[in-house]
């Protein structure tokens, strides 16, 4: 008799959360993957960014003890790291881990700090994804603030996905912009500083700009670089 693996049964039970609770409220599904499924084996993942305050918010109403991963690339905006810390406070969490590339490592792979100019995957590697990657290695599942309508590669994300030997969570994917602004005026929740300046999605400095009018909220995004994502998530299929 063939024993399922361990791939197999994750993929079995990504299946078969996707069917429960798809359609659930994201506080159910937070709840279900906190309390019940993954108690103390779960984490967020948050840049901090535009939109973060709402899956936040929702995670400390739970357990503000939640391990909440940062990524400090080190070429973050002064406001995003200002903002993080005042977010942190005002919602109560109490385990932000700041996790990124040593200052040596850095140093070592890009010099003069211009590598977002001609290598931005290599950058995103050492920088972002392969810190998250190593740091994820101490969890069974992690939680992620995707939404479907931040962009044509992410409109059929779905809550519930299988991310190597993880699971990953989405409970905001079927979010509108109007939803989260909702949220965050009915709670009084901190507003990053730079959304007021025109910048509804922010990642590190040298790749974030300014979007337009009638634009995508991630145009802003390594804008002229053919590249949309840092690679920590992958493009829906």
């Amino acid at each position: 008799m063939n024993v399922p693996s361990e791939g197999d049964q994750l993929a079995s039970l990504t299946i078969e959360l996707q069917a429960r609770f798809g359609d659930a409220e994201a506080l159910e599904v937070l709840l279900v993957v906190l309390r019940d499924l993954y108690p103390n084996r779960v984490a967020v993942v948050s840049s901090f960014g535009a939109e973060s305050a709402v899956l936040l918010h929702l995670v400390a109403t739970i357990d503000p003890a939640t391990p909440i991963l940062f990524v400090d690339t080190r070429r973050h905006f002064p406001e995003t790291l200002a903002y993080r810390d005042r977010l942190a406070a005002h919602l109560g969490l109490r385990d932000v881990r700041n996790i990124g590339p040593s200052e040596e490592d850095a140093a070592r792979l890009d010099v003069d700090a211009s590598r977002a100019t001609w290598d931005p995957d290599g950058c995103c590697a050492f920088r972002k994804t392969d810190p998250l990657r190593r740091c994820l290695q101490g969890f069974d599942a992690w939680i992620s603030g995707r939404k479907r309508f931040q962009a044509a590669t992410r409109q059929t994300i779905q809550l519930f996905e299988l991310d190597g030997t993880l699971l990953k969570i989405n409970p905001l994917a079927n979010w509108s912009g109007a939803d989260l602004a909702n949220h965050i005026r009915a709670h009084n929740l901190p507003v990053h500083p730079l959304v007021a300046q025109g910048y509804p999605s922010i990642g590190c400095a040298p790749c974030t700009s300014v979007v337009r009018q009638g634009e995508e909220p991630r145009a802003g995004r390594w804008r002229g670089l053919g590249k949309v994502e840092c690679g920590i998530h992958l493009p829906a299929a």
